[in-house]
């Protein structure tokens, strides 16, 4: 699977610790996140992900930030971008089965690594459920 992943600085550490989780199950793995734990203005680092998830349907992205709300809110900008704030595996499913959600966004203070690392793993495992859930998805980029 090709997944993109971006962050601020608040979410280097838990970055680093998504990239080498994911590198080890296989997956090629697209850093375009800050490095440096220098302040850097998250829409600076989200735009060039968001974008090209929105013009690859076949890509999907791991955000994070403080909160995770800022990057979400940037990514959801982009037509067919579904980008969805999770904090715990439950929602991590919900938004993949519900909102064929495309991006997963960390709150990286809010989380433990072994936590967020749960949620990457359920939220890649998990497909969407379509059915009634496909017309409401349908329904968002008007």
């Amino acid at each position: 699977m090709n997944i993109l992943i971006s962050n601020d600085h608040a979410g280097v550490e838990l970055k680093n610790a998504v990239d080498r989780f994911l590198k080890k199950k296989g997956h090629v793995v697209v850093n375009l996140g800050d490095n440096s734990g220098d302040s850097v203005d998250y829409p600076d680092i989200i735009h060039p992900l968001a974008k090209e998830i929105s013009n690859n349907k076949e890509k999907i992205g791991i955000i994070m930030c403080g909160t995770g709300n800022g990057v979400s809110m940037v990514a959801n900008k982009y037509k067919g971008v579904r980008a969805g704030l999770c904090w715990s595996k439950e929602i991590a499913e919900l938004i993949r089965k519900h909102n064929d959600a495309n991006i997963l966004s960390l709150p990286a203070r809010f989380l433990s690594i072994k936590q967020a690392l749960e949620i990457v793993e359920v939220f890649l495992k998990t497909d969407f459920e379509g059915g009634r859930h496909e017309r409401r998805v349908n329904k968002i980029n008007k």
